[in-house]
């Protein structure tokens, strides 16, 4: 009863019309001012300001033009060898011979270019066909390296030619000399397979290991030059490291993509 005498009594006060309402208190007014004017830069941060990102991918150093496996044209045994690994041939030098049963036959280099690996020995029997040696084209040891990565094929879609790169090898410490500099050359219109890999780096197991997730894209980085540094080549630090470097080093890139509005993020 006493409940009901309460609403009763509600029911027949005035309502109060002349009373004024507070609609927020100052503390809330100061509130929605500062989240007004946070929204409003961050809005206008979102169409004048941009953000850069980096895309990272293996890759190697090599020569523009590759590489390709020598084979021996015949079955039989090698007695000679007149090249070792690191020596830069002519076109046409002889660099094995191997002994048939009819004849001693000369083994030529196909194509002018350095020794990068020779899998026959002295003595070991090979048969037509069989890998004797892999040689990378060059002219000369002067010819310039650039260093190829293997960018998954949705990613390389945002690499541009031109693009700043940062080139960590695994032979030199980054925390001593820095990373080696370049830029993107050229980057592949489609996906490789792994054996185009193996055929321009001339290394299976190379072939194996950038194509492990899947088929890439190779991206060319021309590397920047330096007169003054001793492997020839920029670097952060000021002369890098004080040896030279050699092609066939693994490496990891970071491409520098385009700055992009953040406000791009969000249309369709």
């Amino acid at each position: 009863m006493q409940f009901r005498q309460k609403a009763l009594a509600k029911l027949e006060a005035p309502e109060e019309l002349d009373m004024p309402v507070r609609f927020a208190r100052p503390q809330g007014r100061l509130a929605l001012a500062v989240t007004a004017v946070v929204m409003a830069a961050a809005a206008f941060w979102a169409v004048t300001g941009t953000v850069s990102a980096k895309l990272t991918a293996p890759g190697i150093l090599t020569r523009a033009q590759g590489s390709y496996v020598l084979q021996s044209p015949v079955a039989g045994q090698v007695t000679a060898v007149y090249a070792k690994e690191g020596d830069t041939v002519p076109s046409g030098a002889r660099l094995l011979s191997v002994r048939t049963d009819r004849a001693v036959e000369t083994v030529r280099a196909v194509a002018a270019g350095r020794v990068t690996a020779l899998a026959a020995k002295i003595g070991a029997v090979v048969a037509t066909g069989a890998d004797l040696a892999t040689l990378e084209h060059a002219d000369g040891p002067a010819d310039p390296l650039v260093a190829v990565l293997y960018a998954q094929g949705g990613s390389a879609s945002s690499i541009l030619p031109g693009a700043v790169v940062d080139l960590t090898l695994q032979t030199v410490p980054t925390r001593d000399y820095g990373v080696l500099r370049g830029r993107v050359l050229a980057v592949g219109r489609v996906p490789e397979t792994r054996e185009q890999i193996t055929s321009f780096l001339g290394d299976a197991q190379l072939g194996d290991q950038f194509s492990a997730k899947g088929q890439p894209v190779a991206v060319v980085v021309q590397l920047d030059r330096a007169a003054g540094t001793k492997s020839g080549y920029r670097w952060s630090s000021t002369g890098g490291p004080p040896y030279a470097i050699d092609s066939r080093t693994l490496l990891s890139g970071a491409v520098h993509l385009a700055a992009q509005h953040p406000i791009d993020w969000v249309k369709p």
